[in-house]
């Protein structure tokens, strides 16, 4: 998912397993009074109350600001996919398990 300059990957499985890989790096610490290190525990809570294992790579960007907002931008969009029903799997979620 791209904005500006910055670059987002995510990847969501509905597993029934908890896991996180949570790659991004900040060019500061704070996005106005919002504390970047709580992005990753928004993460770390949805994955460990989903559950769900979760990909999320930051791949280029400058703006503290962008790269934040392209991470969640392409979890809306893999969460989306992950749910989404599945015409070719009759009624089934598309996950690795094929079940919620």
């Amino acid at each position: 998912m791209p904005l500006d300059e910055a670059l987002s990957r995510v990847v969501i499985d509905f597993s029934g397993r908890p896991g996180l890989e949570y790659h991004a790096q900040y060019p500061r610490a704070r996005i106005g009074d919002f504390d970047v290190d709580l992005l990753r525990e928004f993460f770390q809570g949805f994955v460990n109350h989903a559950p769900a294992t979760l990909h999320i790579d930051s791949l280029r960007g400058v703006n503290a600001h962008h790269i934040a907002e392209t991470i969640f931008k392409a979890f809306g969009r893999a969460l989306r996919m992950a749910a989404e029903g599945d015409s070719r799997m009759q009624g089934q979620v598309p996950s690795t398990k094929g079940s919620l």
